[in-house]
């Protein structure tokens, strides 16, 4: 009789090593995914070593320059959508005259044509943007 007095203790420990392997395959797959969450079109910014442009305090309008000179204006609306000068400047030019002090951003590729940049500068002033800038990347240390 004693033996069926003796009750069984309960085990209330958590057993934490499944949780541990997930969180390890969750880092692995951020780890490489975070890379190729970069914004916009794919672009080889050219390296230039400059100073930063003065962050405003609204995001600004970024207008990337493919390497084969299409335009991809960087909106939720319009993010992934080949544009030409024509219709660049329309949309633009909607986006300025609801908030004219936005900044403005060219992204262009390192190969794209200079006279590309220009038409681009061209229209952009003629839609009313008054602060454009470019963006470009620190070289690599070697």
């Amino acid at each position: 009789m004693s033996s069926r007095r003796r009750r069984r203790k309960l085990l209330s420990e958590i057993n934490v090593v499944p949780y541990i392997d997930v969180m390890l395959v969750l880092l692995v797959v951020f780890m490489i995914a975070a890379p190729l969450m970069v914004q916009g079109i794919l672009v080889n910014l050219p390296e230039t070593l400059s100073e930063p442009l003065p962050r405003e305090k609204s995001d600004p309008l970024i207008i990337s320059i493919r390497f084969d000179g299409v335009f991809f204006l960087e909106t939720q609306s319009s993010k992934d959508i080949p544009l030409n000068l024509k219709d660049l400047s329309i949309q633009v030019e909607k986006i300025l005259t609801a908030n004219p002090s936005l900044q403005v951003v060219v992204r262009g590729d390192g190969n794209v044509k200079y006279q590309k940049v220009m038409e681009l500068m061209s229209v952009l002033q003629a839609s009313g943007a008054q602060d454009v800038g470019l963006i470009t990347q620190a070289p690599l240390k070697e």
